[in-house]
């Protein structure tokens, strides 16, 4: 089947659209250039700003125009993942996209339906002229993968909307109604060097791994790469006894995904190599055995390097950057004990950067309640004092808490029981999103969030429930003719 068959058609029509035109996160100039464009054309009042955000307006149907008036939210940027050895290059090749059976998917790399669905839904309900609704106040934020910063730099008075309709849920049939804020925790090692004479070189990486949304699907335990590497060469280091130094490692790429690849070279004695890989050989059953339901593909692979080092990290730096991956927070913190089977607050080591000077190790901190993220930071920057490495905090956000009595929330409800004739669930979700900044800018404004099913965002593997989209198009066209 082709894109453009699927249906909805108009929707589909602007997700391919926009499918060509690069919008990773803190790219989004020739994303949101289009948005302005496709508004200014449609012939309706368009406010782009500084940090590229895109704020569309059209008026209420015949009959409608004394409703209260409707914000349509998503975000326009995109995780980039692929796969490794794929060539594809985000910042200019579109995203190819197939279909295979009920979903649609992208060709080894991530899709970009988060939150790219409700960008081809807000513009979808923008250009059409067969459907009635309120007023509607239609915006496309940047960097929301990566900081809020869009979010976060709406000006407040733009807006005349007192209900807003997030569209970035990945779960049909579910009204989310609070969610988790965050905060990016940042810890620097300068990079010092020795000299180093007569040792061998080997390339270690961690591979196979699932990955996932380091929010939504951290309750699924999957292994992170970059903790696993930590763990092999502190195993090989304190209880293996090899003499290893350390010359660079580096893993993930986004610190909101579970990192699924990391990589290392160390040096050793040539006399040490047998033992090496049968050391390599005993952790990898041990992670087979503990990830066996989790990550049954799990690998590490060992190659002799063909370079010749004559340089190491000194042994103080090798042990900060063990010793920061192995006891920093990582994982599920704790659980709720209000809401069954949600994830209270978490940590996500997504990112080890290898830079020029220094190592850079990202990690992306959630949590439902504000005392225990400041808790979180509270272990990490004691823990960083300790280790004499350096923290800083940014892209703090606001957890976005839940509402009782919301007449937005109730509208949702009906709407969706009159359409399946099944009670919708609410939910509250350990992820981030951008309703909590919107609330706070937009005053004595009412929130919901709403999607079709979405699998696998942030990996490769995304891929979008084309039915669910066409279910969920509907569904938000009826709730918009009940808002009266």
């Amino acid at each position: 089947m082709k894109i453009e068959d699927l249906k909805p058609q108009l929707v589909f029509k602007y997700f391919s659209e926009i499918c060509k035109i690069p919008r990773g996160s803190g790219n989004e100039k020739q994303i949101s250039n289009y948005l302005t464009r496709e508004g200014k054309k449609l012939g309706l009042e368009v406010v782009q700003d500084e940090h590229y955000n895109v704020l569309i307006k059209k008026k209420a149907t015949p009959g409608y125009e004394n409703a209260p008036t409707v914000i349509i939210q998503g975000h326009m940027d995109m995780v980039c993942e692929k796969n490794k050895g794929t060539d594809h290059d985000f910042e200019k090749d579109p995203i190819k996209l197939r279909v295979e059976g009920n979903y649609l998917y992208a060709t080894d790399t991530t899709l970009g339906a988060d939150n790219g669905i409700a960008v081809a839904m807000g513009l979808a309900l923008l250009a059409s002229d067969n459907i009635v609704h309120p007023p509607l106040e239609v915006v496309f934020t940047a960097d929301e993968e990566e900081s809020m910063n869009g979010a976060m730099n709406l000006k407040g008075d733009l807006f005349k909307g007192s209900y807003i309709i997030n569209l970035d849920s990945e779960e049909e049939g579910t009204i989310t109604v609070s969610c988790a804020g965050g905060v990016t925790a940042l810890v620097t090692i300068e990079k010092e060097f020795k000299d180093v004479n007569s040792k061998v070189a080997f390339n270690i990486d961690v591979k196979g791994l699932l990955g996932g949304h380091s929010g939504m699907e951290i309750n699924k335990q999957r292994a992170n790469s970059n903790i696993l590497m930590g763990r092999i060469l502190n195993n090989l280091l304190n209880h293996a006894n090899i003499n290893l130094d350390l010359v660079q490692i580096s893993g993930g790429a986004k610190n909101n995904a579970i990192p699924r690849e990391a990589d290392a070279v160390i040096l050793i004695d040539e006399k040490d190599e047998e033992r090496l890989k049968e050391e390599l050989n005993k952790i990898l059953n041990i992670f087979k055995n503990e990830f066996k339901t989790s990550d049954p593909k799990i690998e590490i692979l060992c190659e002799k390097s063909h370079k010749t080092y004559n340089e190491a990290l000194k042994d103080d730096i090798r042990d900060k950057i063990i010793a920061t991956i192995i006891l920093m927070p990582s994982g599920i913190q704790t659980m709720s004990m209000d809401i069954e089977n949600l994830v209270e607050s978490s940590t996500n080591l997504g990112v080890i950067n290898n830079n020029k000077d220094n190592f850079l190790f990202e990690f992306a901190t959630r949590s439902s309640v504000k005392s225990l993220k400041d808790e979180i930071n509270n272990k990490m920057s004691l823990l960083c004092k300790t280790l004499d490495v350096k923290l800083s905090l940014e892209d703090d956000y606001p957890e976005w808490e839940y509402a009782k009595d919301s007449k937005l929330e109730e509208i949702c409800i009906n709407t969706y029981e009159e359409l399946t004739g099944q009670k919708p669930e609410i939910s509250a979700i350990h992820a981030g999103l951008e309703c909590g900044l919107l609330l706070d800018a937009i005053k004595g404004a009412q929130a919901v969030s709403i999607g079709p099913n979405l699998y696998d965002v942030h990996t490769p593997n995304e891929h979008l429930d084309i039915k669910s989209t066409n279910r969920t198009w509907n569904y938000l066209l009826a709730i918009l003719k009940n808002i009266k």
